[in-house]
Formats: structure tokens, C-alpha cells, sequence
């Protein structure tokens, strides 16, 4: 069995990697930090650590169930880390990682792009859409003309 040079591993370790593979973890990990409630709370935290109550009231429409599941996946991945401090009640911090700051910086410029670009959006759903709520000629599928 011939070695590998390490330009070769570096190339295998590439592919290995490849988000358009389904399969691929890098693909499973996009899944995750792509979802909206993952977002919204990577972002709420960025400024720095908040407890369950303060998230719960920053992020509009999360369910405690949704936010419990959340902030689980993203202790469990290394994004954020869980500080518990025995007190009455009990008092529980929630604070980005290294790495969750890292992904922080991007999830912020896309919630940012959001904000900034959302009229556009709107603009091109109405002309999409036609004024009466139906697709316009334009965006509707062509006929088989064969």
C-alpha cells in the first residue's frame, strides 16, 4: 500500500468534506445553523451571555419547547456554553463560545441583510405575485410547446 503525499490527504480531506453531499456532516451542519430559531439566538447572544427568561423575551414567537431544543443543539455542537450558578431560583447563563462568536459574525450580516432588504423582497413578491394574488404571466410555467 503505497503512502500519501500530503498534498493528497489535504485533496481526499476536501472531498471528504463536500456540503453537497447529503451525507456529508458539513451538509448536516448547514442544516443546523441555517434553521431560523438557531440564527435568532446565535444573534441574540452576541452582545454577550443571557439567561432562558431574557432570550425567551427577545426572540418574538419561539416556544419554550423550540427555545429548550435550540440552545441544547447549539451547547451540544460547541456554539454556545451553559453556566449554572446555584442560587433560589436556580440561575442558568447562556454565552457564546470562540466559535459560536465566530458564526455569530456571519448570522448577524445575514439577519442584517434581512432587515436592510426586506422591502425589496416584498417588491418582487408583488410583481412575482401580480396584484391580485395570483403568479403574473411572466412567472408562470411555459406551455410544451412540442
Amino acid at each position: 500500500m503505497a503512502t500519501m503525499t500530503a498534498a493528497q490527504k489535504r485533496e481526499q480531506a476536501r472531498v471528504e468534506y463536500d456540503a453537497f453531499i447529503r451525507s456529508c456532516p458539513t451538509n448536516q451542519l448547514l442544516d443546523r445553523i441555517s434553521d431560523k430559531w438557531v440564527s435568532l439566538v446565535v444573534a441574540a447572544l452576541a452582545p454577550g451571555p443571557m439567561r432562558y427568561s431574557d432570550l425567551a423575551r427577545k426572540i418574538a414567537g419561539v416556544s419554550p419547547k423550540m427555545l429548550t431544543q435550540t440552545l441544547r443543539s447549539l451547547e451540544r455542537d460547541g456554539i454556545l456554553s451553559r453556566t449554572v450558578t446555584p442560587s433560589v431560583p436556580v440561575r442558568v447563563d447562556y454565552e457564546l463560545t470562540p466559535l459560536g462568536a465566530s458564526l455569530s459574525m456571519l448570522l448577524l450580516a445575514v439577519k442584517n441583510w434581512a432587515e436592510t432588504h426586506i422591502e425589496e423582497v416584498h417588491e418582487a413578491r408583488g410583481r412575482y405575485d401580480g396584484d391580485d394574488g395570483t403568479p403574473s404571466q411572466a412567472s408562470r410555467p411555459l406551455k410544451d410547446l412540442s
